[in-house]
């Protein structure tokens, strides 16, 4: 049976703080308010764990303009970008035989729209979105789906992001290997197996290890 891959998609697939950026700017320009409501916006975002409808609502309260969240859902995506070495390298692990899914948490309309706008979804075998199978990391649950999605085994699988307390927890309960990418979760437990700077440093860890080998 094939081998699996998993990937985190915001902050490990995508820069989705700096896209969040792009589109806080955007958005204060076009309602006509000032530099300081794309400072408020970034500093309560909390990379996207603040939940939308709460910093929106909290927004209105400080600035008096609404942002709807159905309007951010639909435009947010249009402001993520991949690099092409993390495309080349999703491409090397399927061209190697791996099973490459992304297993992100989040919203059916704005993950599906970012993974196709990026063209991600066009380079990995499937893309399993926690609203969509309805459980989330970090229960292993999302990698059995993941897993029985493109025919693959969990054995000797790996998981890489960005998140210890969801994508390196996550993977550990799915008896996969990890890797974190970054470090800028003030969580640090549990440990992953490997830690790297960027997803570009992952596909060559994945790519080298030896089945029952980290």
């Amino acid at each position: 049976m094939a081998r699996l891959a998993c990937f985190d998609l915001d902050n490990t697939l995508i820069d989705r703080d700096g896209a969040f950026l792009a589109w806080a700017r955007w958005w204060v320009g076009r309602a006509g308010l000032d530099g300081g409501a794309v400072e408020w916006l970034v500093a309560q975002d909390n990379g996207g764990f603040t939940p939308r409808a709460e910093l929106f609502e909290r927004f209105q309260e400080r600035f008096g303009v609404v942002i709807s969240v159905d309007e951010y859902d639909r435009e947010h995506p249009a402001f993520t970008w991949v690099e092409p070495s993390v495309l080349e390298g999703l491409g090397s692990l399927r061209a190697a035989g791996w099973r490459v899914v992304v297993v992100t948490n989040g919203g059916v309309v704005q993950q599906s729209r970012k993974l196709a706008h990026t063209g991600i979804a066009d380079v990995v075998d499937h893309c399993c979105i926690s609203e969509a199978v309805g459980v989330r990391k970090p229960d292993a649950r999302i990698f059995e789906v993941a897993a029985k999605e493109v025919g693959a085994s969990l054995d000797d699988g790996w998981m890489v992001g960005d998140h210890p307390a969801y994508d390196v927890a996550g993977g550990i309960n799915a008896g996969l290997r990890t890797i974190r990418v970054g470090s800028h979760h003030s969580v640090d437990v549990p440990q992953a197996d490997h830690q790297v700077e960027s997803v570009v440093e992952a596909f060559a860890i994945i790519l080298a290890a030896r089945p029952g080998l980290g």
